[in-house]
């Protein structure tokens, strides 16, 4: 492959935003990644700046899915024993709680599996 600008020199890699090939004299490296000298150093470090909040709010997402997964799990616990423990007393409504508290067991696995997705 050879430059876009200077078809007689070989590239030496690609601008990032751009897609085409540089050569040395072409090349400016703006945070570790090549872009068009003069002409697309601005758009590629914004690329990069981009990038690495995407990267951190995705490591934020997933502490909140796991947060999530935390607190169903908990309050499904508390549901299902809830509903176990008066299972003789109350019948349906007992049952009910008992299913409440699955059904939050099932979010706080959703959420624990997204969370891992995140990471």
């Amino acid at each position: 492959m050879n430059c876009f600008y200077h078809p007689d020199h070989p590239a030496i890699g690609l601008c990032k935003y751009c897609q085409r090939g540089l050569c040395s004299e072409c090349a400016a490296v703006v945070d570790d990644v090549l872009a068009c000298k003069g002409r697309h150093e601005d758009e590629v470090h914004q690329l990069e700046q981009l990038t690495a909040r995407n990267l951190f709010q995705s490591k934020r997402v997933a502490s909140g899915y796991m947060r999530n997964a935390i607190f169903y799990g908990l309050v499904g616990a508390a549901f299902a024993g809830f509903g176990l423990w008066q299972l003789k007393w109350l019948g349906l409504q007992a049952a009910i709680f008992i299913m409440l508290g699955v059904f939050l067991f099932y979010a706080a696995g959703a959420n624990y599996f997204e969370a891992r997705k995140h990471k």
